[in-house]
């Protein structure tokens, strides 16, 4: 979530690494990004048919060539290093095929290291980029990232400032573009920002929305029905899409997540599983007492309410037509 599930400014740190997580990341002992293209079976058609991780964060210790942001330092990134090739290792074997990337807030604006990752790895990685909504020609930005494979565009938010969109030219500017180009507004949103996030999805209707990891409804611990309610509120918009996404900070924050399978069940029968959409969040995910496999579980293995179809649509076939499309 590039601060375990807050937003940049919040200052909240993220959960910490311990020794076994980062040996896990470490053990793939692969190459730092070449800038090659893959070998010949890693193309969208051999990739297409597999799951597909809607939400995972990459970076580098390579600052040289991929400089962070003013307002981080190396010692923010934790992990130190969790490269395309490193992720690669920790998800192929579990059947993950394909990866959508979302930029991490540790670059900024600065979107180089995912789109050279999305160009080493074409078919196999899709991309949710960040774009600074006051530049007058966003749009044009917009646009010229979607030629390189973007699809999508990701925009923090509580409250305050999702009721601020309403009067921010920048932000109707990006949503219009989205509407135009079908590009996503991907949406790491407080449960108090939805009822304004209604607001903009009433404004522009055909804009394809987003909203990440449940909203962040159970991060401070139980599911609260009442916030619950206010994004299966949002179902009625058909171009609003949700990330079954984050166990790991959510309710009781411990595999196997049974504690989740209400809610995932609640958003089933509002939204149709044809607008959910399965994501680790990683490398989070893997942090020590959690893991990989078990997020992946929740949805494949456990959720019994879930019929084959379902699992087809969460685990592959709404982030293929979204980000893939």
């Amino acid at each position: 979530m590039g601060q375990q599930l807050m937003a940049p400014h919040t200052g909240c740190t993220r959960r910490s690494f311990t020794t076994a997580g980062v040996g896990l990341l470490a053990s793939a002992a692969v190459p730092q990004l070449s800038g090659q293209r893959a070998c010949a079976n890693e193309t969208e058609a051999a990739a297409s048919h597999g799951v597909v991780d809607a939400h995972v964060h990459v970076w580098t210790p390579d600052l040289d060539r991929y400089p962070l942001a003013d307002r981080f330092t190396k010692a923010d990134m934790q992990p130190a290093s969790f490269t395309a090739d490193e992720l690669l290792a920790a998800a192929r074997p579990l059947g993950i095929a394909r990866v959508v990337l979302i930029q991490m807030s540790y670059y900024g604006f600065d979107n180089r290291y995912m789109l050279d990752c999305m160009a080493a790895h074409p078919g196999v990685f899709g991309g949710v980029a960040i774009v600074d909504p006051e530049q007058a020609d966003v749009a044009d930005t917009m646009r010229e990232l979607a030629a390189r494979g973007v699809r999508g565009f990701r925009l923090y938010t509580n409250r305050e400032k999702a009721e601020a969109w309403q009067h921010s030219e920048g932000i109707k500017r990006m949503w219009a573009a989205g509407a135009e180009q079908n590009l996503a507004m991907c949406l790491l949103a407080d449960p108090d920002a939805l009822p304004a996030v209604e607001k903009m999805c009433q404004a522009f209707p055909n804009t394809p929305v987003v909203i990440d990891h449940f909203a962040r409804i159970g991060m401070r611990g139980a599911v609260d029905p009442q916030q619950l309610a206010l994004l299966c509120d949002l179902a009625r918009f058909p171009t609003v899409h949700v990330k079954v996404s984050a166990f790991y900070a959510l309710g009781s924050k411990q595999p196997p997540y049974t504690d989740l399978e209400p809610m995932i069940k609640t958003l089933r029968d509002a939204y149709g599983a044809q607008r959910l959409m399965w994501a680790s969040d990683g490398p989070f995910q893997l942090a020590e007492g959690q893991g990989y496999e078990p997020s992946l579980s929740l949805i494949r293995d456990r959720c019994r309410f879930l019929t084959a179809a379902d699992r087809d649509a969460i685990l592959h076939g709404t982030a293929g037509r979204l980000f893939y499309g």
